[in-house]
């Protein structure tokens, strides 16, 4: 089988860029060839040359290809608003061109169509293989990726386009193909190194120039009320795409599987399907129990200092903590300081807790050490957030998880009484004290989860939709309590 996936950077990028997708990308390289499937890995949009021409694909190494000066832009803010989005001729020829060439594919599977135009769709399908996309966000949905309005909230209703017109509190910066072709020379001319100075160089007057254009305190910056025409009717169209096109969407969480039909695309064609993660092949954590022998809950926060993965929420709730429940609460902290005014507020917050530590930024081997103390991790995100990563990582080391209800990290536990309305400090505080009081417990979490699957097991879901329906091999896979399936990362 020839299955060619689809992202819009490497799974082998030098730089590191892709975030999960990528690492997910990567993870699955040994589970692929340990099965024989014969993959190839292409990516677009981040590829420019100094010089301005036409779309072109190129070999990058044996079974990795990009696309050179195509359309959209990547990632989907530097193209935010852009009709290139849905429709950009050159670079859907090129894409048909590389099909030509380097196929026949049996599999084309999208994790994710940033990058490209969405009617590279329709391409793919004419080329006679299995379509497949895989929603690791809300791009079809979300020029902005993530179903969040103004950097403050969930957002329900793009209202045609009209939304997303005034979504944006720092549009996207002007020569953005120069600076895209900027980095692909410096990259490929002078390697990592001299590309990580261009990053820290161009960082830097992007920091100065948000702080320019800072909100005051009546709110965000005045911003265009009319939306661009290409965000207008945009989600629609991306929809319509991926109904006609699609043999299988898949959803990393059942959370995203619900919302993705709730806005229009076809039931029949979602499907529920968790990433696997390597690390779940280790032996079975034991399941950690809430309270320390003193009767104290030390809670795990762990990933990025930000107002949509629910840190400010969660700083905002802590110091409103009625003193008792603060006497007997801690917090371990492991995310990179975003801004030093905060650090007043955390050492405020030491004072008045349990205890505080904290770990300014972490590698995922220091995972072990600095969440050992703890007894209940916390995933408070305040946007739809897919199947968070940190979730994963936290229920693998055996801690029971208090999660909102936006998002996917509710599931691996599957415990009610740990979920809490997103942004509502009340009922977070009631869960805390239903805790302390021995009114939740250790057993009530896990039971019927939906526990990350090892990669070879994760990969024979995959094959399920990879075949046509009448090909489906019966996959059999565990089942259980967290018990069974609560395997320690490293």
């Amino acid at each position: 089988m020839r299955v060619l996936f689809y992202n819009w950077v490497s799974p082998f990028d030098p730089e590191g860029r892709g975030g999960g997708v990528a690492a997910y990308e990567r993870a699955l390289v040994p589970a692929l060839s340990g099965a024989g499937i014969e993959a190839g890995w292409l990516n677009s949009g981040l590829a420019q040359d100094l010089r301005p021409g036409p779309p072109r694909w190129e070999r990058c190494a044996p079974g990795q290809f990009r696309l050179v000066n195509a359309r959209p832009f990547a990632p989907s803010h530097l193209s935010f608003g852009d009709p290139e989005q849905i429709s950009h001729p050159p670079t859907e020829a090129a894409f048909a061109a590389f099909l030509r060439a380097t196929g026949p594919w049996d599999v084309i599977h999208f994790n994710n169509l940033e990058g490209l135009p969405a009617r590279a769709l329709q391409i793919a399908r004419a080329h006679g293989a299995r379509l497949v996309v895989m929603l690791h966000n809300y791009y079809p949905l979300c020029p902005q990726v993530n179903l969040w309005f103004q950097e403050r909230e969930s957002c329900a209703s793009d209202q045609g386009g009209a939304a997303c017109g005034s979504c944006l509190a720092h549009p996207p910066a002007p020569r953005r193909r120069l600076s895209l072709a900027l980095a692909t020379a410096l990259l490929e001319r002078g390697g990592p190194g001299g590309l990580r100075l261009y990053r820290r160089g161009t960082g830097l007057w992007r920091a100065l120039r948000a702080r320019r254009s800072r909100p005051g305190p009546g709110g965000l910056a005045a911003l265009p009320a009319s939306a661009p025409p290409a965000l207008q009717g945009r989600r629609a169209l991306m929809i319509r795409l991926l109904n006609e096109n699609a043999d299988a969407i898949l959803c990393v969480s059942e959370r995203v599987r619900k919302l993705s039909e709730g806005f229009g695309l076809r039931g029949d064609l979602l499907k529920t399907c968790r990433i696997g993660t390597p690390e779940a092949a280790r032996p079975p954590a034991p399941p950690r129990p809430l309270l320390d022998a003193s009767g104290r809950l030390t809670l795990a926060y762990v990933g990025y200092m930000r107002r949509d993965k629910g840190f400010f929420f969660l700083l905002d709730a802590l110091e409103q903590l009625p003193a008792d429940l603060a006497a007997r609460v801690s917090l371990v902290l492991a995310a990179r300081l975003s801004d030093p005014a905060l650090r007043p507020r955390l050492q405020a917050l030491r004072a008045r807790l349990a205890g505080l530590s904290w770990a300014n930024g972490y590698q995922r081997e220091d995972l072990d050490r600095i969440l050992a103390p703890a007894g209940l991790g916390v995933v408070p995100v305040l946007w739809e957030d897919n199947l968070p990563q940190v979730a994963l990582e936290m229920h693998l080391r055996g801690l029971a998880l208090l999660t909102s209800d936006r998002g996917g990290a509710q599931e691996p536990g599957n415990c009610p009484a740990l979920v809490f309305p997103a942004g509502d400090i009340a009922a977070f505080h009631s869960r805390l004290r239903a805790v302390l009081q021995g009114q939740i417990t250790r057993a009530d979490y896990g039971q019927g989860g939906a526990a990350p699957a090892d990669m070879p097991s994760h990969l024979r879901v995959l094959m399920q939709h990879w075949q046509p329906a009448e090909k489906q091999p019966e996959v059999a896979l565990a089942s259980g309590g967290l018990k069974a399936k609560t395997p320690p990362l490293p």
